[in-house]
């Protein structure tokens, strides 16, 4: 079964539109949105949340991202990746409290779409003369 990257981006959207909403409401600061595009392919948007009430800064972030090859990191430890293009996506949060008491939060949800390689027709012709 192949996954439905567009599902995946939107319950990613979802996630993050959600998380910010239950952050907000514990601390009452309202988050601003960056939105930023990726000269390479895709881009995200990125929300923070300073000087709050509860949180002295919380980020919640999503990245759809997509490029012609795999960075070697992803083909490590699947040489057999190596080459592929690929979509990737996924959100991130780093949450840091004022109280020095609770400890600061990270969290990542991530998803790796490998694309299939697009192979070269070839071909080729001999000829005998007899």
């Amino acid at each position: 079964m192949k996954p439905d990257a567009h599902q995946v981006k939107q319950f990613l959207l979802n996630l993050q539109d959600t998380i910010c909403q239950q952050l907000t409401a514990v601390d009452g600061a309202e988050f601003v949105e960056d939105s930023w595009q990726r000269e390479a392919g895709g881009g995200g948007r990125s929300r923070v949340l300073r000087n709050g009430g509860v949180f002295e800064q919380a980020g919640v972030n999503f990245s759809h991202v997509h490029g012609e090859a795999m960075p070697a990191s992803a083909t490590a430890h699947r040489p057999e990746l190596a080459g592929r293009s690929f979509e990737a996506m996924g959100v991130s949060l780093v949450v840091h409290p004022h109280n020095p008491y609770v400890p600061t939060s990270h969290a990542n949800v991530r998803f790796l779409l490998p694309k299939n390689r697009v192979q070269s027709p070839s071909g080729g012709l001999a000829a005998a003369s007899i």
